[in-house]
This record gives C-alpha cells, sequence and structure tokens, in this order.
C-alpha cells in the first residue's frame, strides 16, 4: 500500500467555497478528493517532481 502523509493547508475561502460546491453537485465525495485529483492531474501535465 502507498504510504499517504496528511497535509494541514491554508486556503482562501473562495477556493474553499469552490471546493465545496463541487462536493454538493456530487462531483467529488470530499474536499481532500478534489485537492488530490487536481494535483494529480497538475503533475501528469507535465511539471513532474
Amino acid at each position: 500500500m502507498t504510504e499517504i502523509d496528511v497535509l494541514n493547508i491554508r486556503v482562501p475561502k473562495k477556493i474553499v467555497l469552490w471546493l465545496d460546491s463541487l462536493v454538493v453537485r456530487g462531483l467529488y465525495k470530499s474536499r481532500a478528493e478534489a485537492i488530490r485529483d487536481f494535483t494529480r492531474e497538475y503533475i501528469l501535465k507535465g511539471d513532474k517532481l
């Protein structure tokens, strides 16, 4: 199983509200799921670590 680290992040309220809207619309189950998906997509598009 992949090792997972927990991160505490601070984001502007506007982004939190946007993430919440994605969850309410059923596009994601949680804020964390959305953030993981966006992060994964960013890395896959070429900005690899």
